[in-house]
């Protein structure tokens, strides 16, 4: 492993289970969960580990609930964490990525997920929308339906996800409209998300705002590692700078597959996703040819990479 990348998940990488097998190996993690529950004021570990799957896919508990799961394996995997060039995270597996590069520390990484995912709900509800899936066509073409359909409500592309896929969001009756618009151009694919809401699009913005006042109160360390953040997907270590996009990040367009060529240019050749679920080990795969990739869900997953790393 000469450059190695860790990458960590964002919502919808959840499911039911996710973390028991982490919990049940370490003391640390059992008091990083403790210390959620405390701050949510639920069992963050019984609803992980038991269910029911539709209160966890409630954004108040899925995001704590993934990054709890990311901070876990990394809680595991300890003095054999390898020595890591870059790190980035997919929306709010940047706190797992600002964890990582000792920015925030673990402790301060799950409140600011509590926060943030309360005050994500809470604008859910103020302003209610969806996103949707637009496969196979150019970015242009899907910004231009987009500025098109934004006759109907808002409508912004929010995640790049590959060259190949962008999720859009905003109001339903404009992603509906952006759908049908998408389609006629020639999309493979045009597909309405479940969602609770219309992440990163000015929607969000009372989140925003209520994270900017949260996080003036945090004190962010200089990096160890380059972080890649999501908002410009370029490497970036000024502490005062990162804090300032992991607000801008709750209202701007995840640049991830933007993210990968940022690895790519800086020779990565490892990719470890540490945390729930494998949709950024698929992306990895997809857009870089040739990387080794890792995924480091399950206890198991750590134990077999322990003895890679062993040679």
């Amino acid at each position: 492993m000469d450059r190695v990348a860790i990458v960590f998940p964002g919502q919808a990488s959840q499911y039911v289970g996710m973390g028991k097998d982490l919990y049940d190996a370490g003391k640390e993690v059992r008091e990083l969960y403790a210390l959620a529950s405390k701050e949510i004021g639920e069992d963050i570990g019984c609803l992980s580990f038991d269910g029911p799957a539709e209160t966890l896919k409630q954004t108040r508990f899925t995001q704590p609930a993934i990054l709890l799961h990311s901070l876990a394996a990394l809680s595991v995997l300890k003095e054999n964490v390898p020595e890591v060039a870059l790190t980035a995270g997919h929306s709010l597996g940047e706190y797992g990525s600002l964890a990582l590069a000792g920015v925030l520390s673990f402790e301060d990484a799950i409140r600011a997920v509590v926060k943030r995912s309360s005050l994500m709900e809470q604008a859910c509800r103020e302003n209610p929308g969806t996103m949707a899936a637009i496969v196979g066509l150019e970015d242009g073409k899907i910004a231009e339906a987009c500025k098109t359909a934004s006759a109907k409500g808002v409508v912004v592309p929010a995640n790049f996800n590959s060259a190949n896929q962008v999720v859009i969001s905003g109001t339903t009756e404009a992603i509906e409209e952006a759908c049908r618009l998408c389609s006629e151009m020639g999309a493979k694919r045009a597909m309405i998300l479940q969602v609770g809401g219309a992440f990163h699009s000015p929607l969000m913005e009372p989140a925003r705002e209520g994270m900017r006042e949260y996080l003036n109160s945090v004190e962010f360390e200089k990096p160890t590692i380059g972080i890649v953040p999501n908002v410009t997907a370029e490497t970036e270590y000024d502490p005062l700078r990162l804090k300032g996009l992991l607000i801008d990040q709750l209202t701007s367009p995840v640049r991830w597959y933007q993210t990968m060529k940022c690895f790519a240019e800086a020779g990565v050749d490892t990719v470890i996703e540490v945390g729930p679920g494998k949709v950024l080990t698929g992306l990895a795969k997809r857009e870089l040819r040739g990387a080794r990739i890792f995924n480091l869900d399950t206890l198991e997953d750590v134990e077999k990479f322990y003895a890679v790393i062993a040679g």
